[in-house]
C-alpha cells in the first residue's frame, strides 16, 4: 500500500498532515519487550511458510487492507492506523546485555567505555522539568538503563513495580520516624560533608552522588512528584483497560509521568527469551503487550498528548526463523519488527519488509544507529554532538541517519 493511501486512511486532518511533516517530540515512552520478541508472533507473521517457520499462531487482518498481524495482537490490529510498524530493523549484537545497550544507546558497545543510553543523554541535554526526574525506568534497574561515562547524575530514577497491590515509590517516601524538616537538615549536613570530601579529593563520583542526593530530596519534598506517581488518581476502568499487571500499569504510569514533565520513561516487560516452549510463552506475554500498548496509544491520543510524545515498542533483537528442537526460537539480530507512534509520525505505515522466512531485511533495512538518530532528532537533540570520555571524543550517535518516513 502506498504511503499516500495510508495517509488518507489514517484519518488525519490537514493540521495533522502539516504537523506530521515536521513533528517534534517533547518527551518519549519506550515499551521494551525484554529478551527478544518474536517477529513471527507479532507484527511480521509468515502464514505461507511451513509450520517450523510460521509457528502455530494464525494471522488476523488489521484495519489496513492487506496488512496482517499475529492473532496474539487483536487490539493492535484494530488500531493499526494509529501507529507505524517497521519490519526491517536489524542489529549486530546477539547477546542480551550488549544488544540492549546497543538499542538503548544507538551506538554499538565497545570495550573502551560504556556509552550512555538515550535516556541519560536526554537527561543531560534537555534537563528536568516540572520538578520530576527527566529519565525514569519502570519497574526496576536494568543494564540497558545506564548513564555510562556521563556519570551517575544522569542515571534513571527507578519507579518500582506499579503492578503491586500496595504500590509505593520507595524514593518518594520518607521513613515513618523522619519528618520533612529532619530530612532537610540531614540533606544539608550531607552536602557539607560532601563538600569537604570533594575539596580534598576533587572526586567526580562525589559530585555525582551529591547531585543524586539533592535530586532525591527534591523529589521527596515535591507534591508534584508524589501526584505524578499516584496511580490511585486514575479511574478504575482506565486501569483495567491497560491491564492490572506490571506492564499495563507501567504503561499507564509512563503516560502520567510524561504528562507531568518526565522526558523519557522506559517500561520493561520481560519473558520474551523463549528458547523452548515459545508457543506457550507467546500466548502468555503478547496479550499483555497488546493490551498495554494499544491502551497507551489510544489514551495518549484522547488526551491530546500523542502529537508531542514519541512512543516506541521494541526489543533488543528478534527470534530465529526456524523453531528449534526445544520448540523455541533462539536469539536473532538478523531482522525484527518495532512499532512507533506519535510526534508527527504518519500513522498506518508499514516500513520495510523481511524475506520470506523472516530472517533478514528484504528491503529498506533500518540499523540501530538509524533508530537512535531518529529518536534524538525527534526530541530536538543534535545527532552530531560529541562528548568526551577519558580525553577522547565520542560521537553521541555514530553513523545513524534519521528514518525519513517518520518525518
Amino acid at each position: 500500500m502506498s504511503t499516500r493511501r495510508r495517509f488518507l486512511m489514517s484519518g488525519l486532518s490537514l493540521p495533522g498532515l502539516l504537523a506530521a511533516a515536521g513533528g517534534r517530540a517533547k518527551n518519549c515512552i519506550i515499551y521494551f519487550q525484554d529478551g527478544g520478541a518474536c517477529q513471527h508472533d507479532s507484527f511480521d507473521p509468515k502464514p505461507d511458510q511451513p509450520l517450523e517457520i510460521r509457528g502455530v499462531h494464525k494471522t488476523i487482518p488489521t484495519v489496513l487492507p492487506g496488512v496482517h498481524f499475529s492473532e496474539l495482537l487483536p487490539r493492535c490490529a484494530r488500531i493499526a492506523n494509529k501507529f507505524t510498524v517497521i519490519r526491517s530493523v536489524y542489529s549486530r549484537e546477539a547477546i542480551h546485555e550488549k544488544a540492549k545497550q546497543y538499542i538503548f544507546s544507538g551506538s554499538r558497545p565497545n570495550n573502551a567505555f560504556k556509552h550512555p543510553v538515550m535516556g541519560s543523554v536526554v537527561a543531560r541535554e534537555l534537563g528536568a522539568q516540572g520538578g520530576l526526574p527527566p529519565f525514569v525506568c519502570i519497574p526496576r534497574p536494568d543494564i540497558a538503563a545506564d548513564a555510562g561515562f556521563l556519570g551517575s547524575a544522569y542515571d534513571p530514577f527507578i519507579a518500582g513495580d506499579p503492578g503491586k497491590k500496595e504500590f509505593r515509590v520507595q524514593d518518594l517516601t520518607l521513613p515513618g520516624s523522619v519528618s520533612l524538616d529532619e530530612a532537610s537538615s540531614r540533606a544539608n549536613l550531607l552536602r557539607a560533608l560532601d563538600e569537604e570530601v570533594r575539596q580534598a579529593g576533587k572526586s567526580k563520583l562525589v559530585e555525582g552522588m551529591d547531585s543524586f542526593y539533592q535530586k532525591a530530596f527534591e523529589l521527596v519534598s515535591s507534591p508534584v512528584a508524589r501526584k505524578a506517581f499516584n496511580l490511585e488518581e486514575e479511574p478504575a476502568a482506565l486501569r483495567d483497560r491497560y491491564g492490572r499487571n506490571s506492564s499495563g500499569q507501567g504503561a499507564l504510569l509512563a503516560r502520567r509521568l510524561v504528562e507531568s514533565g518526565v522526558r523519557l520513561a522506559a517500561v520493561f516487560q520481560g519473558g520474551y527469551d523463549a528458547h523452548g516452549g515459545i508457543e506457550e510463552s507467546s500466548r502468555a506475554i503478547f496479550p499483555i503487550f497488546d493490551q498495554a500498548f494499544s491502551a497507551l496509544i489510544e489514551d495518549l491520543q484522547q488526551r491530546g498528548l500523542l502529537d508531542s510524545t514519541l512512543v516506541l515498542a521494541l526489543s533488543e533483537f528478534g527470534r530465529t526463523p526456524h523453531i528449534n528442537h526445544s520448540a523455541g526460537r533462539d536469539h536473532w539480530p538478523g531482522v525484527f519488527s518495532i512499532a512507533v507512534a506519535g510526534a508527527g509520525i504518519a500513522p498506518g505505515q508499514v516500513i520495510g519488509s523481511s524475506d520470506a522466512q523472516g530472517g533478514a531485511p528484504k528491503d529498506r533495512p533500518i540499523s540501530i544507529e538509524d533508530l537512535g538518530a531518529t529518536v534524538y532528532r525527534k526530541l530536538g537533540i543534535d545527532i552530531h554532538k560529541e562528548y568526551h570520555s577519558n580525553g577522547r571524543p565520542v560521537k553521541m550517535n555514530d553513523g545513524g541517519t534519521p528514518i525519513r518516513e517518520l518525518f
